[in-house]
């Protein structure tokens, strides 16, 4: 069994005047877990390092470019049984402008900002939850006892 860290997941939010919201993405017929929804996710190219595929990976799927990047305090990961690998998979946090549209890529055919908790109601997967809460523990206490780490965005 080999562990294995090639890909990403990009939680996108924005603040509003009814208070956080979360982008949420249905997966289009055609790919792997079609109608699921889910945050921004993607593999890492060669020579590519996790943050700048979180960037790539946003834009590609969404058109967005975001106001502020973070890297969020947990790593994902789940096994393959056809590979016998362990991914894991490191967390970001992009905050956008209240303005910002979404251009959607063909790998996804809806999208819809949502609160926390409708977010957690729609994600399949534990950890993809467990960041939401962690999202919102952090934007909660003004983002000060809970120290995400910033990304600069040049």
């Amino acid at each position: 069994m080999k562990i294995i860290a090639d890909l990403i997941e990009l939680h996108i939010v924005k603040e509003t005047k009814a208070g956080l919201r979360f982008l949420l993405l249905r997966r289009s017929p055609e790919e792997i877990y079609p109608g699921i929804w889910q945050m921004v996710s993607g593999k890492i190219e060669k020579n590519e390092k996790a943050f700048q595929a979180a960037k790539r990976e946003l834009l590609e799927e969404t058109g967005l470019l975001p106001k502020k990047m973070w890297i969020a305090p947990k790593i994902n990961s789940f096994y393959n049984p056809d590979t016998d690998t362990i991914s894991n998979i490191p967390v970001f946090l992009v905050q956008m402008k209240s303005s910002s549209q979404v251009i959607l890529s063909d790998e996804h055919d809806a999208f819809m900002w949502v609160s926390g908790k409708k977010a957690k109601s729609l994600l399949a997967w534990p950890g993809q939850r467990e960041v939401v809460d962690i999202i919102l523990e952090y934007w909660s206490k003004r983002k000060n006892y809970l120290k995400f780490v910033e990304i600069p965005l040049i």
